[in-house]
């Protein structure tokens, strides 16, 4: 949970890098409370016509910002600019590309876009 809240409380930060292990346990985290948001929002009766849960909804759209923030970074800690985030318009070839650069070992030492983040812990 620590890293899940370093990057809530980094959610306006696009800048620097984030290692692997902050954006992959943000996204896990994400994945659990839209899990027991939408179980919550079925039990409430809370589903607006579309199937979509109340809370779910609200949560995504806290968390939108912050979940860009960490892939700003997690593509800095590659020495890749933002812009690749653009292969998000490119359905299945751009995700699975986007997937194949969160899991990549960042660069050592020192990038364009800051300091090496598992040297600063």
């Amino acid at each position: 949970m620590d890293w899940y809240f370093k990057a809530l409380r980094n959610y306006v930060g696009f800048r620097g890098r984030a290692r692997r292990k902050e954006y992959w346990m943000f996204f896990l985290v994400n994945i659990i409370l839209t899990f027991v948001l939408g179980v919550l929002d079925k039990l409430l009766g809370w589903e607006r016509t579309g199937g979509e849960g109340v809370l779910t909804t609200i949560y995504g759209l806290l968390v939108l910002l912050p979940m860009w923030a960490v892939q700003f970074r997690r593509l800095h800690d590659t020495d890749r600019s933002a812009w690749w985030l653009l292969l998000t318009l490119i359905p299945i070839i751009g995700w699975l590309i986007l997937l194949a650069f969160y899991c990549q070992k960042g660069n050592e030492g020192e990038n364009r876009f800051g300091p090496d983040p598992k040297r600063e812990n």
